[in-house]
């Protein structure tokens, strides 16, 4: 057996050690196929020898020609690495660069980087690590330094994966993505936080949301929470936080929808809010506007006013009035329906008017294309339709006929829940055009066979349904 020393002489000894561990493996490998080629799609795979054999090249330092001492930024720690050069370079031009003229180089790093090096090390020799939640932001920020794009792009979909299953820092993780432009994983955290503002909010990342991402958030018409006045309490305690500037914090008020608030809690947060108490002039205008909409017919209050604007359009609000939750056990079983009742609008003027809503849930409903087709000749076959052809499919319709009333729509919304330490948090919203009575794409990718889909909890289809009206403006005629 070939036992390589430790070091290597000059700057590129370890270079033909490491090789000739390879091309020892890559021997043995041809060796162990020598008189089986007659024999055709034979595959001889030694990859997990080759890895373990890497493996302890990096743990004993057999052969290394580099030594990486690795400095935890405003601290005497230091860790000392036996590495290859040509492993690194293969993975980093960086390290190339750093390495191409000497054999020992000081890496000063932030305390959570030098923390998880042994990993990063480990990556470049396996190819592989594991990966916990407070060391994601860290080993991303080696990748990004050092140019290690595959596991860069590896970090990034474990961050957006841990965050559509709730576990990750979405706050946190949002402005580190802004700040290193990971433009999918900014996106994949902003849509977390927007289906998820209740649970965030209750939490201690709420207060460290920067006033950008609040002014992000405040802006969607996509937030899910129970009511407007929810996300008026939750902006009301970041400001107590935060403490922003004056102009920071009016800006924020304005963008509460104050016309989604019933005039009763308009008035009692006119009287207690001690945000609106220390910013009430900033907002007074749209205070006057909300009670102006609520005491109006829509269709009367149309005539002086906007109804495009943001201000009118209801978020995904949890409250009865909205909506309501179906939870469907087992859901490939067979079809299932429900009803419920929604509010027509949000103004005073429709409060004790409502509109009933069916429901059809169809676990495999198969589109025209993929129905069998009868023919009259004899002995025509008629193809068999099987389960797993079809597709999910909800339908969403007004119990009268004509369900728009005058001057109003309805957009439905459909959100899929998942469990996650007791609460539960929406995986997937599904939006409906409003001249449709579905959703297209409802549940393409569900596999609902399947126990452990990431659509169910605990064999339950657990949904919400939501309908939102959206006033249309008044075409007016010249007088």
């Amino acid at each position: 057996m070939l036992r390589l020393g430790r070091t290597a002489p000059g700057p590129w000894g370890g270079f033909w050690a490491v090789l000739a561990l390879v091309g020892l493996a890559a021997r043995a490998a041809q060796r162990a196929g020598v008189g089986g080629e007659a024999a055709a799609g034979t595959s001889i795979n030694h990859s997990q020898a080759l890895l373990q054999r890497l493996q302890e090249l990096l743990r004993q330092g057999n052969a290394s020609d580099v030594v990486l001492r690795v400095q935890a930024a405003g601290t005497d720690e230091v860790r000392v690495f036996h590495a290859h050069r040509l492993l690194l370079g293969l993975h980093s031009a960086r390290f190339r660069e750093l390495l191409s003229n000497q054999s020992e180089v000081l890496l000063q790093e932030p305390g959570d980087c030098a923390a998880v090096f042994d990993k990063f090390i480990r990556y470049l020799y396996c190819g592989e690590l594991a990966v916990l939640l407070a060391q994601a932001i860290p080993l991303h920020r080696l990748a990004a330094k050092y140019g290690v794009a595959a596991l860069q792009r590896g970090v990034a979909d474990y961050m957006r994966a841990h965050l559509a299953g709730g576990a990750g820092p979405a706050v946190g993780w949002y402005h580190y993505a802004l700040s290193t432009g990971e433009e999918a994983l900014r996106q994949s955290c902003l849509q977390f936080l927007a289906w998820n503002l209740s649970a965030v909010a209750a939490s201690a990342e709420w207060g460290a949301v920067s006033p950008e991402l609040l002014a992000q958030l405040l802006a969607r018409s996509d937030l899910v929470l129970q009511d407007e006045l929810e996300l008026f309490r939750a902006l009301e305690a970041w400001l107590g936080r935060a403490r922003p500037p004056p102009d920071v914090a009016e800006r924020a008020l304005r963008a509460i929808r104050y016309p989604m608030i019933p005039p009763a809690q308009l008035f009692q947060l006119q009287a207690r809010s001690a945000a609106l108490a220390r910013h009430g002039p900033a907002v007074a205008d749209l205070l006057l506007q909300a009670y102006q909409f609520h005491a109006a017919s829509p269709l009367h209050f149309a005539k002086f006013f906007d109804v495009n604007g943001s201000a009118f359009l209801p978020r995904n609000y949890l409250a009865p009035a909205w909506g309501a939750p179906w939870v469907i056990p087992n859901p490939a079983r067979d079809d299932r329906s429900t009803s419920f009742q929604t509010q027509l609008g949000p103004s005073g003027h429709d409060a004790g008017r409502r509109v009933t809503w069916n429901v059809l849930f169809s676990p495999r409903w198969l589109p025209v294309s993929l129905r069998p087709v009868y023919a009259d000749g004899p002995g025509a076959a008629l193809p068999a339709a099987r389960p797993e052809d079809g597709r999910p499919r909800l339908v969403v319709t007004p119990a009268s006929s004509g369900g728009d009333a005058a001057g109003v729509s309805f957009q439905k919304t459909v959100l899929v829940g998942a469990r996650l330490h007791g609460r539960l948090l929406v995986r997937h919203a599904y939006s409906f055009h409003r001249s449709s009575e579905e959703a297209g794409d409802f549940l393409a990718q569900a596999d609902l066979q399947r126990r452990n889909s990431e659509f169910l909890v605990e064999n339950a289809l657990h949904l919400h349904l939501i309908v939102k009206p959206v006033y249309h403006p008044l075409i007016r005629t010249p007088e």
